[in-house]
């Protein structure tokens, strides 16, 4: 790419690939750490796109749903646009090569946890985020606006006065790295799942674009709020724990205790489709009583297959056939509702820095996500990101400014430690006291003091801390419900 330096997008997962493709013809230069579609949490998504498309729903009712779920914590005009153009960004993800199941010509439309209908449309069942993200990698690697580097590791950036200058890669393996010059950079990094010790994430979601952007001067929003699936597969995995989709309790499945009790029975009017943050505490709640929970789906009989045949193969690799017996699950961190502070354009506090997807945080979550939203904001905001810069060329500063770097990485044992202390302190239900404890374990901790993972977490648990009050997924026991 010669003239004037490109659009940067850091990020390889539904935002950062719906950035690059809308910035068209914009000449954009797309990085990610690891090759296209690994270690991405877009590819393992099995919840589907939420959108107002059968005749009796309304974007009016998607968006009730959502504040709903948000414990109305939600920015309203962040709620507005993303529902008012759902159905629009089904359209073009179509027009992008998406396989959606259709029946004849009409979408097949389930329903998920926090929705009082069906709206949710799905690609290959239970494949969602897997179909979508090949659909828009084949997409990506056509544009002729679009250069795809190799895998590697954003190290470091410029800032000045002046803002954003540019951006340090990084192959660690082969002991190099490449200065890139750059007036606007978009970070699509994803969430910090990986640092709990309980997580559907894949290990890149650390939260590493979030930390590096605070370090150079972004601010944070909301970053006490992290989502936690119900049902997870309750397996001992080294790594991500598989998921066990929402859609299956969209699709009659039922939560027992080892009693055969339904657990979620007169807990919420919406029973086992009650927003995520209510069903997550109550099978953990349930799991401190010594109670091992277990998803029935054993009605589905041979329409596994059909419908859902991604957890079918996982539960079968497990020895379990879930056409006949029960699914052992467990909550585990899924989402971050918080992020990097950005407006509805993106934009963050650093002149030239942008962040969109989970990384960001436009507050169109609030305090829980509503099922199947996180594709469609990654889809919506990352559009309406690609083509307000597509018409930008802001000047590369003339001051160069300084390097801005995360810090020094703790190593592997002492990450260990640190999944387990925030699964501990930052789980599903939280207490002050065990918050104030852990934050003193980490200042004392000779592996994760001045880590930026150490660092990062510290600043989760302050904002926990700060927020005294339970509201939506932040749930402390010491604490009333806002």
């Amino acid at each position: 790419m010669s003239g004037a330096p490109p659009l940067v997008v850091v990020g390889c997962g539904v935002a950062g690939l719906a950035t690059a493709l809308s910035a068209a013809p914009r000449k954009v230069l797309l990085l990610g750490r690891a090759p296209a579609g690994i270690d991405c949490c877009t590819a393992l998504a099995q919840g589907g796109i939420a959108a107002a498309l059968d005749s009796g729903d309304s974007a009016d009712a998607h968006a009730h749903d959502t504040l709903a779920a948000g414990a109305d914590h939600n920015d309203y005009d962040a709620v507005r646009y993303l529902v008012d153009n759902a159905v629009m960004a089904v359209r073009w993800l179509q027009a992008q090569g998406v396989p959606f199941d259709l029946e004849g010509t009409r979408f097949l439309l389930g329903r998920e946890g926090g929705h009082r209908r069906n709206r949710i449309v799905h690609a290959g069942g239970d494949a969602s985020g897997a179909s979508l993200l090949l659909a828009l990698i084949r997409a990506a690697q056509n544009a002729p606006h679009i250069d795809w580097r190799p895998p590697a590791m954003l190290d470091a950036l410029r800032i000045g006065d002046q803002g954003v200058s540019g951006l340090r890669i990084a192959w660690p393996d082969e002991g190099r790295s490449e200065d890139i010059d750059c007036a606007e950079l978009v970070l699509a990094t994803g969430g910090c799942g990986a640092l709990f010790a309980a997580s559907t994430n894949p290990s890149g979601a650390d939260g590493n674009g979030l930390a590096l952007a605070l370090a150079a001067g972004a601010q944070a929003r909301d970053l006490e709020f992290v989502q936690f699936h119900p049902t997870a597969l309750s397996v001992r995995v080294n790594g991500a724990l598989p998921l066990i989709t929402e859609a299956l309790r969209g699709a009659g499945a039922r939560l027992y205790d080892d009693d055969g009790a339904p657990i979620m029975a007169e807990r919420h009017p919406l029973g086992d489709l009650a927003p995520r943050d209510v069903v997550a505490r109550q099978v953990w709640q349930a799991q401190q009583a010594g109670q091992r929970i277990w998803l029935d789906a054993t009605h589905l009989h041979e329409t596994w297959l059909l419908q859902f045949p991604t957890v079918y193969a996982l539960c079968r690799a497990h020895g379990i056939d879930p056409r006949v017996q029960r699914i052992p699950v467990t909550p585990a961190a899924h989402f971050h509702m918080g992020g990097i502070a950005a407006d509805l354009d993106g934009r963050t506090a650093v002149e030239g820095l942008y962040a969109v997807g989970e990384a960001a945080c436009n507050g169109v979550h609030g305090a829980n996500r509503l099922a199947s939203n996180s594709l469609l904001e990654g889809v919506v905001y990352g559009r309406r990101l690609g083509q307000s810069l597509a018409g930008i060329h802001r000047h590369l500063p003339t001051e160069h400014g300084r390097w801005v770097v995360r810090g020094r990485s703790a190593d592997t044992a002492a990450l260990l430690e640190l999944r387990a202390l925030t699964w501990r302190a930052l789980g599903p239900v939280r207490d002050g006291a065990v918050m104030r404890e852990a934050r003193e374990e980490l200042a004392r901790d000779a592996g994760l003091a001045g880590s930026w993972q150490g660092e990062l977490v510290t600043r989760i648990l302050d904002a926990a801390l700060a927020r005294t009050r339970s509201l939506g997924a932040h749930y402390r026991s010491d604490a009333p419900v806002d």
